[in-house]
């Protein structure tokens, strides 16, 4: 009996407990990963960048507009500080997820030298803003 406990191999508790509060921990952060990735997936973020405006004439502009969110944007209206919003047309209101589109506002009353906030609304309500000066 003596031989068979002075041979016997057996991890200390110390150890033990380590070895299993690390592989909780490992399997905790893969958990975690998994449901990230399963939650970006249903919850895309909408984000527009207005990487331009060119002024035409004094009633009208391009607005070009790029989609860097997660999920397709369905604009709604431009509005131009001191001017009446302007409905978006069907065929330009869905912007694909990094689309470019450029969208002619028109009815404006612009003048040289001003400077105008230009703000794009989307269906959920999102507003994204962009400054910009009417060239002399």
């Amino acid at each position: 009996m003596r031989n068979l406990l002075k041979h016997r191999k057996a991890l200390s508790p110390v150890v033990a407990a380590i070895i299993l509060i690390a592989v909780t921990v490992a399997v905790s952060i893969a958990v975690a990963a998994w449901m990230g990735a399963l939650t970006i997936g249903f919850m895309g973020t909408e984000e527009l960048k207005i990487t331009g405006v060119d002024f035409i004439d004094d009633a009208s502009l391009d607005l070009t507009v790029q989609n860097t969110g997660s999920t397709k944007v369905l604009m709604v209206e431009v509005r131009v500080s001191g001017s009446t919003p302007y409905n978006v047309p069907d065929a330009d209101q869905l912007i694909d997820v990094g689309a470019k589109t450029t969208i002619t506002v028109s009815s404006l009353t612009l003048t040289k030298g001003n400077a105008y906030n230009i703000e794009v609304v989307t269906k959920k309500g999102n507003i994204f803003t962009y400054r910009a000066t009417y060239p002399l």
